[in-house]
């Protein structure tokens, strides 16, 4: 019993899996924090070109 307890604290391979989460959950939300940001600026660009041009 003792044996198993020490090799599943030695396992490191959920620990991998859940770094590849938060690192996937982090550029989720800086693209969403980007997006935001840069649509407004992007829509302002083309309203100004629909205005120039119509």
């Amino acid at each position: 019993m003792l044996m198993k307890i020490r090799r599943f604290l030695k396992t490191e391979s959920g620990a991998t899996a859940i770094e590849y989460g938060l690192i996937a959950a982090l550029v989720a939300v800086a693209s969403i924090a980007a997006f935001d940001s840069f649509g407004q600026s992007l829509i302002a660009v083309f309203d100004t070109v629909s205005n120039h041009l119509g």
